[in-house]
C-alpha cells in the first residue's frame, strides 16, 4: 500500500482509502462490533485513510470511527465532512448549510464525536446554494489556521465552484461519485483537480456494490437498504446495468481477478490524484478490494473497458432526481 501526497497542503493517504458510511445506515443492517473489527483489517492492510461525515447516522457513524481512533490517531488521515443537515425528526428529509457560523460549529461537534483535536481532512459535503462559496470556504480556512482541520475538502462541485473557492484558500481534495458507471468527473472536475494539485477522492467506486457482480435482483437488498430508492437499481435500469455487469465480470475473468478488483483498479489508473474510497463493512469485501493493487492494465486493455463500459452506459440516474440538484454544484 503507498502512502500518496493528498493535495499541495502537506496531507499524506494510503492510495486506497476507506468509505465508512454503509457501517451506520443506508445499506442494510449495523453491526457497531464487526465494523470496528473491520477498521482493525483495515489499518493492518495499510488502508489508513478513514471517510466518515457527521450526518452518517446521523452523527452514529463519527462517534464509530471515534472509537476505533482511541489509542492510534496518528496513524489514520481523518477525513469527515459537514453541510447536510438532517432532520432529527424524520431523517430523510434534508437541507443545506454552509454559513460560516455553521462551519465553526460544526467542526467542533465532530471533534467532539470523533474525540481528537484535529481534522486532517475536512469537507463540505454539498454546496449550499444560500451562502456564497467563498464565505463557507474563508471560514474553513479559519478552521485550518487554528490548527483545528489540517486540510480543506469539497464534495460534489463543478469545475467554476472548485476554482471559486481555490482562489480563496487552497483546496486540498475534491470527493466526487466515480466510477465505471458515473463518469461525470471526466467532464471537467478531474483535469481541473490535477491542474491544481487538488487530490481527487472517488466514492462508491463500486457503483454502491453493483459493480461487484453480487447483487443479482432487486429483491437482494434489504428492506431498509437506500438503494431500493435508486433510480439506477429498479426496474429495467436494473436488467440493463445486470448485463453491464457481466461485461466487466468476463472481462475480470479473463485478467484473474475479481469484477470489483477490475472495476477499482480501473479508477485508480485514472491518475496518481485519484483516491478510491469503496465502502464495506466486512472483512473478506475490504481484503477483496485492497486485491485491486495488484491489477495493471495495459493499453488495450483500458480501450477494452472503454468500449465495454463507455461513458453513460448506466442506465438510470445516480441518485433519486429530487437528490440530483445537490450534486456537480
Amino acid at each position: 500500500m503507498k502512502i500518496k501526497s493528498l493535495g499541495r497542503q502537506g496531507l499524506q493517504a494510503s492510495e486506497l482509502g476507506l468509505g465508512c458510511m454503509g457501517m451506520s445506515e443506508f445499506y442494510g443492517g449495523r453491526n457497531d462490533a464487526d465494523s470496528l473489527k473491520t477498521l482493525d483489517r483495515a489499518l493492518e492492510l495499510g488502508i489508513q485513510c478513514w471517510d466518515t461525515a457527521d450526518a452518517y447516522g446521523p452523527h452514529l457513524n463519527e462517534i464509530l470511527i471515534g472509537k476505533a481512533l482511541n489509542g492510534r490517531r496518528e496513524k489514520i488521515t481523518l477525513a469527515t465532512k459537514f453541510g447536510i443537515v438532517r432532520d432529527p425528526s424524520d431523517p430523510t428529509k434534508r437541507g443545506f448549510d454552509g454559513s460560516p457560523a455553521y462551519v465553526k460549529a460544526s467542526c467542533e461537534a465532530s471533534l467532539r464525536r470523533l474525540g481528537t483535536d484535529r481534522i486532517d481532512l475536512y469537507y463540505l459535503h454539498r454546496v449550499d446554494p444560500k451562502t456564497p462559496i467563498e464565505s463557507t470556504v474563508e471560514a474553513m480556512g479559519e478552521l485550518v489556521k487554528e490548527g483545528k482541520v489540517r486540510g480543506i475538502g469539497l464534495s460534489e462541485v463543478s469545475v467554476d465552484t472548485l476554482k471559486r473557492a481555490h482562489g480563496v484558500f487552497p483546496v486540498s481534495a475534491v470527493q466526487t461519485e466515480y466510477s465505471l458507471w458515473t463518469r461525470d468527473p471526466e467532464d471537467g472536475v478531474l483535469a481541473a483537480c490535477r491542474d491544481l494539485g487538488i487530490a481527487f477522492v472517488a466514492y462508491s467506486p463500486l457503483g454502491r456494490g453493483f459493480l461487484t457482480g453480487q447483487i443479482k435482483r432487486f429483491e437482494d437488498l434489504e428492506a431498509d437498504d437506500y438503494r431500493r430508492f435508486s433510480p439506477r437499481f429498479q426496474g429495467e435500469n436494473f436488467a440493463k446495468n445486470l448485463d453491464l455487469v457481466t461485461k466487466i465480470t468476463e472481462m475480470a475473468s479473463l485478467k484473474g481477478c475479481t469484477s470489483s478488483q477490475l472495476a477499482l483498479a480501473w479508477v485508480l489508473a485514472q491518475g496518481d490524484h485519484v483516491f478510491p474510497i469503496p465502502g464495506t463493512k466486512r472483512i473478506p469485501f475490504l481484503e477483496e478490494n485492497a486485491g485491486a493493487l495488484n491489477v495493471v492494465f495495459t493499453t488495450e486493455e483500458l480501450e477494452e473497458i472503454d468500449r465495454i463500459a463507455p461513458r453513460g452506459a448506466a442506465a438510470g440516474l445516480r441518485y433519486p432526481e429530487s437528490m440530483m440538484g445537490s450534486v456537480n454544484k
